[in-house]
């Protein structure tokens, strides 16, 4: 088992209006993973980083970040730990250079230009690093809050929707440099709106909403667990009525009696090799079909169903 380096115990935040964002949250985050906390807006997700990052003060429970009581011992931890945040929060009118040099000694990090220039050229911010802030794009300017939050090498790094409002290219840009930062061993929590991004990358998933934890489980294994897979037969024409060896498969018969649905399995496969059965029961049984479309179920779908589980409760 990977070493734990961020535990969080019975963790809540209650506002004075009486607002509870955060309810009795447990979490473990292990060293080298990038974990994907995913939830709807006001789920909580950007109330539990404040707490860890100490912009917001918890109601009750306990945090340890690398072994330190982030109550009690918050510096020494903190300077291992990078933010980079939701909203755009820096000088607009100073240069992309000083932004980052200023962030690595804000941490008691030594000037060291030679680390800045391989943030800034790894990022593609380079021939940017005498432009101010307020003249680049809005991609841009989130690169430059990682650049910030990557000034002081920290061994964990929170990425609050740090894709949002940029273009797919670019996104599918940041992915790879977040993959890079997990080679380099940085830790990495990421909240995201786009859930292709936690398939994509994440090699755990968590899932809040209404500041209580739903669910925390290997990616693949919550795909498997959870995910199905949903077949649409089109019959060359009608069926009165299901065989018995047809019946014995998940189905259902259309109303117009021309199509068959099969819902089953699981997301990895298992389904799938259902649904070639079910192929193989058609035609044994005489039973012609024109078309035969399979889709299994994405992390999103999954999300989708948690959450409708989560507002029935």
């Amino acid at each position: 088992m990977p070493e734990s380096i961020l535990e969080i115990s019975g963790l809540s935040k209650v506002y004075k209006g009486g607002t509870r964002a955060l309810d009795n949250v447990d979490l473990s985050i292990r060293k080298g993973e990038i974990f994907a906390l995913l939830g709807p807006n006001g789920a909580g997700k950007t109330t539990l980083i404040g707490a860890v990052c100490g912009l917001v003060r918890p109601s009750s429970g306990t945090m340890t970040a690398f072994g330190h009581d982030l109550a009690r011992d918050w510096r020494r931890a903190r300077a291992r730990i990078g933010l980079v945040p939701q909203e755009l929060a820096t000088d607009m009118f100073e240069t992309v250079w000083r932004a980052v040099a200023y962030s690595q000694g804000l941490f008691g990090k030594p000037y060291d230009a030679e680390r800045l220039e391989d943030i800034l050229k790894g990022l593609s911010l380079w021939d940017k690093r005498d432009a101010q802030i307020r003249a680049l794009s809005g991609g841009m300017k989130r690169r430059v809050l990682i650049a910030k939050a990557l000034a002081h090498d920290p061994e964990l790094l929170f990425l609050d929707e740090p894709t949002a409002g940029v273009d797919v290219e670019l996104r599918k840009s940041m992915w790879q440099q977040i993959a890079a930062l997990k080679e380099r061993g940085v830790t990495i929590i990421l909240t995201t709106h786009y859930i292709e991004e936690a398939e994509e990358m994440a090699d755990r998933v968590g899932i809040i909403q209404g500041g209580r934890i739903l669910m925390v489980d290997e990616k693949r294994a919550m795909m498997e667990r959870l995910g199905t897979t949903e077949a649409v037969i089109a019959l060359a024409a009608p069926l009165a009525a299901l065989p018995p060896e047809i019946a014995a498969f998940p189905v259902e018969l259309d109303a117009g009696r021309t199509c068959l649905t099969y819902r089953g399995g699981n997301g990895q496969g298992g389904g799938r090799a259902q649904v070639a059965q079910l192929a193989q029961a058609l035609t044994r049984a005489g039973i012609e079909y024109l078309s035969l479309d399979i889709h299994d179920s994405s992390l999103e779908d999954i999300f989708v169903g948690l959450l409708g589980e989560g507002r029935a409760a």
